[in-house]
């Protein structure tokens, strides 16, 4: 039986949260290894966000997670940040020290390389072209990853070209930027395509992007986990591509956020994968 002297909270900090299946994601975690503990939403809106971070160890909390629209300004309240969140400029894990202070992490590039892992396991960075669509923070993070695993070549696309232009400029010369007018071109002879724009959403326009120069050896992946297959992969399966949805990222970025808090680092079973996907239209 979980020892309650040994009860620690955490919790997701967005605006909004309700749609989070983090909860789930955890308390089946907790019920798993038997560890005494919850997982709740905090809906906490921008002038909120300092007082709401500060506050979490006066509450008992161990630490949290930060979703939209928060992430890079807890960057800037945490008392420290690692490596990979200086560089990606933004926080989705922050933990309470021993000493109260607050240290900020991102585990979205550890999420997004996993399900790329767990799709393809002999998957390489290294193993040809990258395109990756879209140049906001979820493009930052996959960008940064795909660098950190060795990636020597990334074709950036964005709708809007300035933006990519900034984001390449920061993170050096193997990020190349091409115009969205370019993007069915800029597959010939990729190894990796990823879709990191919210197109293909439920609720958002569908992705127009022809495939016809992919390489049908090329891994694609999109980042959307709501629907489960966009269009994009379904598409992408049809002609012969291994293909990755978003699901994987959100499931593994939570476990090193888990492995943080109770000190256990947590698996993505079967079961758990089927709950969450049970919980998507």
């Amino acid at each position: 039986m979980a020892d309650p002297r040994k009860y620690r909270l955490a919790g997701l900090i967005g605006d909004p949260v309700f749609q989070s299946r983090s909860p789930m994601i955890h308390r089946h975690w907790l019920r798993e290894h038997d560890i005494a503990g919850d997982y709740v939403l905090l809906h906490v809106s921008a002038d909120r966000l300092e007082q709401a971070l500060r506050g979490l160890p006066a509450l008992g909390f161990a630490g949290c997670n930060v979703t939209i629209p928060h992430k890079e300004a807890a960057a800037r309240i945490v008392d420290r940040l690692d490596a990979t969140a200086q560089r990606m400029g933004a926080v989705n894990l922050v933990v309470v020290e021993a000493d109260g202070s607050l240290s900020g992490s991102n585990t979205d590039g550890f999420g997004f390389i996993e399900s790329l892992r767990d799709g393809k396991p002999d998957w390489r960075a290294d193993a040809g072209p990258a395109v990756v669509l879209g140049a906001g923070g979820a493009a930052r993070s996959v960008v940064v990853s795909l660098l950190e695993q060795g990636a020597t070549e990334i074709r950036l696309i964005n709708r809007t070209r300035a933006r990519a232009d900034q984001l390449a400029a920061e993170l050096g010369k193997a990020v190349s930027v091409l115009d969205w007018s370019a993007r069915a071109a800029a597959l010939a002879g990729a190894a990796l395509l990823v879709n990191a724009t919210n197109q293909g959403m439920t609720g958002q326009a569908t992705l127009d992007l022809a495939l016809d120069a992919l390489p049908t050896a090329a891994l694609v992946c999109d980042i959307v986990y709501n629907p489960l297959l966009p269009d994009l992969l379904v598409a992408a399966s049809a002609r012969g591509n291994p293909v990755v949805g978003g699901l994987g990222m959100l499931l593994h970025q939570a476990r090193p956020a888990f492995a943080a808090w109770w000190g256990v680092m947590p698996e993505v079973s079967p079961d758990l994968r089927a709950s969450v996907e049970a919980t998507i239209a």
